[in-house]
């Protein structure tokens, strides 16, 4: 019983601050210029792409300029082929059963990679997030313009995350991140199996509901597999589902229509005021996103939905709607393949405490 008490209260636990305003400053500036140049031009429904590449600046967030670096070039990596991916998808009307199938096969490929370069934040969720949401809104702009967007978007986030050298001016050679004990190969892919059994399933679930979002679902089934034990896996999915419904509320009080509501108190605004608010509900997000997952949840929901609003709009209710049904969904599916099939061999950095740096001795003088 003591146990499970221990758990209960660990849903609730909020972890020690880290410096979270300055990677929260990071990332918000890292949303914020590309989307902005993108409100100038009239062109908002753009944003969706420049907010994927900007999401590169959530990546390496404790570490020195200079090995941040390095890790925010391997999550770009993550992000930009996960737009990609996303924007075939979509430019060729490949949607239902090929974009399970797709997104299902590369949570896989994902899983492996993010384990051998030891992403933090861990896994390939952003990169599967960014394919299903890309391919779910329909193309306006030829390809190579949406991918040029979220490139630059990750491109200027790099020059943010390396702004330290400015104050700096370090740079030690041979520096590298402390990483925790290779995984067997064996352990590697069976987690890898993992992914691509609980995004196979949720996105079978979500197709199968006649939702028009099953990517919802197979992100939120991801979420719990990102865990460092069955216990911090089971927390997430809890996280996922409670902080989504209560960011639902928060996105309700903007998105629909009545006099009560944001978009209602100013009419005529909504592009500009839902691109002003992405900014805004990033910044909280990541002020969160490693102290409390549910709380970086509640902000996190309404970038995503604004965000996919602005795209392709659509019935603001259903789009809640939605949202609520496919988290739950895939939540569910993700802990329950967690609780299924067991992961053995090292951890994931969620494991351990806050990220290890480790630099070459210099000789005396």
């Amino acid at each position: 019983m003591e146990r499970v008490l221990r758990q209960v209260r660990a849903l609730h636990r909020l972890e020690p601050a880290n410096n979270d305003h300055l990677a929260a400053l990071r990332v918000a500036a890292s949303v914020a210029v590309p989307s902005l140049l993108l409100l100038a031009i009239g062109r908002t429904d753009l944003i969706i792409y420049a907010v994927f590449g900007a999401l590169t600046g959530m990546y390496g967030r404790s570490e020195p300029h200079q090995l941040r670096l390095g890790h925010q070039v391997q999550g770009a990596l993550v992000l930009l082929g996960g737009v990609a991916v996303g924007v075939f998808l979509s430019v060729n009307h490949l949607h239902s059963w090929w974009l399970v199938a797709v997104e299902a096969a590369l949570a896989g490929v994902g899983s492996v990679y993010a384990d051998k370069v030891h992403l933090r934040p861990n896994g390939p969720f952003f990169g599967l997030l960014a394919l299903g949401a890309c391919a779910s809104v329909p193309t306006v702009v030829p390809w190579y313009t949406a991918l040029s967007i979220a490139a630059a978007s990750a491109a200027f986030s790099l020059a943010v995350g390396f702004s330290g050298w400015i104050l700096h001016r370090s740079w030690q050679r041979g520096a590298v991140r402390s990483k925790p004990a290779a995984a067997a190969p064996r352990e590697i892919l069976v987690h890898a199996a993992r992914y691509v059994l609980a995004v196979g399933a949720a996105g079978t679930a979500g197709v199968l509901s006649g939702s028009g979002h099953p990517h919802w679902a197979m992100a939120a089934a991801a979420v719990p597999l990102a865990g460092a034990d069955l216990p911090s896996s089971v927390r997430r999915g809890i996280h996922r589902i409670v902080g989504t419904f209560v960011g639902l509320a928060v996105t309700a009080v903007v998105l629909l229509p009545g006099p009560w509501t944001l978009t209602g108190l100013f009419p005529g605004q909504q592009a500009v005021l839902l691109a002003l608010l992405v900014i805004l509900f990033q910044f909280t997000t990541e002020l969160f996103m490693t102290r409390h997952y549910g709380f970086a949840m509640v902000s996190f929901t309404p970038v995503i939905l604004l965000m996919t609003q602005l795209a392709a709009p659509m019935d603001p209710g259903l789009l809640i709607l939605e949202r609520a049904v496919e988290t739950l969904v895939g939540a569910l599916v993700g802990i329950a393949v967690v609780v299924a099939v067991r992961r053995t061999g090292p951890r994931t950095l969620t494991s351990l405490p806050a990220p290890l740096l480790r630099f070459p001795r210099r000789p005396r003088h």
